[in-house]
């Protein structure tokens, strides 16, 4: 769906982005994740031919953005950070507008209405002014514009920017069921949106792109957490000594047993459980838990900031 290859856009002196590429297939939602002034919002206008890169190309469903513009924003609907709402229009006037301008058929725009106005809850207000509207129900009429002619794309900047925790699940409920029908790319900063929401996970830091993976690749990690009923001679010392392990840290879990975790090999490492498994056994370690330890979405993006 998505093919952005070596993309460069400066703003000045400054360089927003610095060679970007990546690769979405059709039917994935994908965070687009960094901190603020990482390239986010750039890199969306880009996909939508808001904004031209420098260098690089970007294809939306086999079309050149550049090339093909008008063929392309076709295709997609596009949330803005700031949703392009008009406060004295009524949200059907709105919408009504948003119709005309999107070109549908006038023996379709019924349909169409009908299928955003339910898909996003706004049934109950079509005939108030937007600017009377809560923040949760204005980015409802920002996305009820952005799928009315039902898109095989859609583009969210900051989508629960600015709702309070009520409206954002039903945000991100809404995110959930526009996924059946449309490929998503949201952007944020927020990591527990991308958590909640995604598989995937594209970050972004300093115009660049730090890492492009499936969530449960990012947090997977070669070190293992041993956890024992009571204390047992000389486990520290032959956990050390397990091909594959670079350190042994004591600990004590979260309800007060003497527990480890054991550093395996940042580059190719293997995973331990197997191995320490067959110690314990042969040494008759009262184990209570064993696991390949899991890193959260915070300490991947905090690891790669350090790295900067």
């Amino acid at each position: 769906m998505i093919d952005v290859v070596d993309v460069k856009k400066s703003y000045g002196p400054i360089e927003a982005l610095r060679g970007v590429s990546f690769h979405i297939d059709e039917g994935e939602i994908v965070g687009l994740l960094g901190p603020n002034g990482a390239g986010k919002t750039t890199m969306m206008k880009i996909l939508t031919g808001f904004l031209q890169p420098d260098e690089g190309t970007v294809r939306i469903a086999g079309l050149d953005v550049l090339m093909q513009p008008r063929q392309v924003q076709a295709l997609l609907g596009y949330l803005p950070e700031n949703a392009p709402l008009y406060p004295e229009l009524s949200v059907q006037s709105y919408l009504q507008m948003m119709a005309d301008l999107r070109q549908i058929a006038r023996d379709q725009q019924r349909a169409c209405l009908s299928e955003a106005i339910y898909a996003t809850g706004l049934q109950e207000h079509l005939t108030r002014p937007i600017g009377e509207l809560s923040k949760g129900y204005r980015q409802r009429v920002g996305i009820a514009q952005a799928i009315l002619h039902h898109p095989r794309l859609l583009i969210l900047d900051e989508p629960t920017l600015g709702l309070d925790p009520t409206q954002i699940v039903e945000i991100r409920r809404l995110i959930r069921r526009l996924a059946e029908q449309s490929t998503i790319l949201f952007s944020t900063h927020i990591l527990s949106e991308v958590e909640a929401l995604c598989d995937r996970v594209i970050i972004l830091m300093n115009g660049q792109v730090r890492a492009d993976a499936r969530l449960s690749e990012l947090a997977a990690t070669p070190d293992a957490v041993v956890v024992l009923s009571e204390a047992a001679a000389d486990v520290e010392q032959m956990l050390r000594e397990l091909p594959g392990v670079r350190g042994v840290e004591a600990m004590r879990s979260a309800d007060g047993f003497p527990a480890y975790r054991v550093l395996g090999k940042r580059r190719g490492g293997k995973d331990l459980c197997p191995a320490i498994y067959e110690l314990a056994r042969q040494h008759n370690w009262p184990l209570r838990e064993l696991r390949r330890d899991v890193r959260t979405l915070e300490a991947v993006f905090n690891e790669l900031a350090t790295r900067a």
